[in-house]
């Protein structure tokens, strides 16, 4: 009994492979020569639905016209972003997503932005660092601190790249400031230590925001804190500061990105202003995709 049961699965795999083949389709590479929409079944690759840049791109489709073609913005997430592009470069076929500087993708693939002539991404945004009301009265070396925190583009994507390439956060970051240490001198230098003094951060899990988040917490730990890191959505994020349910947040993209709870909770944080600037968002692109340029040339 058990030969003939093999016998008849192995007849309807037989059958069912063909059919399964039959089904599988490759993209196509992409081609200059064809209309990019039907290539990439007008669809911008995005990420997390309640990202900042997700609301920023919808206008931006509206405000080129893109919807009347029917382009449509894929929610994701940014892992299965870069997943896909990462796909699409091996295979040097069509993709649009949306794409945010810093991060390890402008230095590990070869893409670029495309220029947005009606603005509808803002110009360079920096990144702030949010605090709750009474954090300097309560938590003064922590303040300073975080008052203190900035670095570059270049700092944040070397952390990134770390990360990506499979190493612990809190690894990468301790990595960071060990070959950095003159840089987060300054950020500490005269600050006293604590000891154990809780601290709650919280951030978007953004790969940009968990490399801020976990080098500032390192530091703050250095110092003798007992810092505890959650990751958060957007909105939950600028929440908890408003509310005093954390200290403090190093994630917020502005003006344009984060504008919306910037304005919500005005009032109820202290904004200690960037602690990193030239930081930038849009729609952008394979290089090889050596004809498209602009938001407008997606509608070519």
């Amino acid at each position: 009994m058990k030969f003939k049961k093999a016998i008849i699965l192995s007849g309807l795999l037989l059958l069912i492979l063909p059919t399964l083949a039959g089904c599988t389709t490759t993209l196509k590479k992409y081609d200059a020569n064809e209309k990019l929409g039907p290539q990439v079944n007008y669809t911008i690759t995005g990420i997390d639905a309640g990202a900042g840049i997700m609301a920023t791109t919808q206008t931006a489709i509206q405000k080129y016209g893109l919807n009347k073609s029917n382009w449509q913005l894929q929610t994701s997430s940014t892992a299965a972003m870069t997943s896909t592009l990462d796909k699409a470069i091996e295979n040097k076929q069509p993709i649009v997503i949306t794409g945010w500087q810093p991060h390890w993708m402008f230095t590990k693939y070869p893409i670029k932005f495309l220029k947005d002539p009606k603005n509808a991404y803002g110009s360079s945004e920096h990144i702030n660092t949010i605090v709750r009301k009474g954090l300097k009265s309560d938590m003064p070396e922590a303040y300073t601190i975080l008052d203190r925190f900035h670095w570059k583009s270049t700092d944040m994507s070397s952390v990134m790249l770390d990360v990506n390439a499979g190493m612990d956060p809190s690894k990468a970051a301790k990595k960071w400031i060990k070959n950095n240490q003159t840089q987060v001198n300054q950020w500490t230098d005269g600050v006293k230590k604590v000891n154990g003094k809780k601290i709650k951060l919280t951030y978007v899990a953004w790969d940009s925001e968990i490399a801020s988040t976990n080098v500032v917490a390192e530091v703050l730990k250095e110092h003798g804190y007992s810092v505890t890191i959650q990751s958060m959505e957007m909105q939950p994020m600028w929440a908890s500061i408003a509310t005093n349910a954390a200290d403090a947040q190093v994630c917020a993209w502005l003006p344009n990105t984060s504008k919306q709870f910037y304005d919500d909770y005005k009032g109820k944080y202290d904004d200690l202003g960037p602690n990193l600037e030239g930081a930038k968002v849009g729609l952008a692109v394979p290089k090889y995709m050596t004809n498209i340029n602009s938001i407008e040339d997606l509608k070519k």
